[in-house]
């Protein structure tokens, strides 16, 4: 599983999957438009199913 990381030289500091340059948000907002993880994952095959989980593992923790 990929960490998520921020670091201000990309992307302008946002949440992002450690290695990659894909913003966690943008993640979350296609599984709340409703795109399933398969979905996710054949536009973006550099993610796995548990880096997903991970983003909303992440989503959960923070909102408390």
């Amino acid at each position: 599983m990929k960490k998520i990381t921020v670091n201000p030289q990309i992307l302008l500091g946002k949440h992002i999957f450690e290695g990659t340059r894909i913003p966690v948000d943008l993640i979350l907002e296609f599984l709340s438009q409703g795109y399933n993880i398969e979905e996710v994952l054949k536009e973006y095959p550099s993610l796995t199913k548990e880096d997903i989980l991970g983003a909303l593992n992440f989503a959960a923790k923070k909102k408390k």
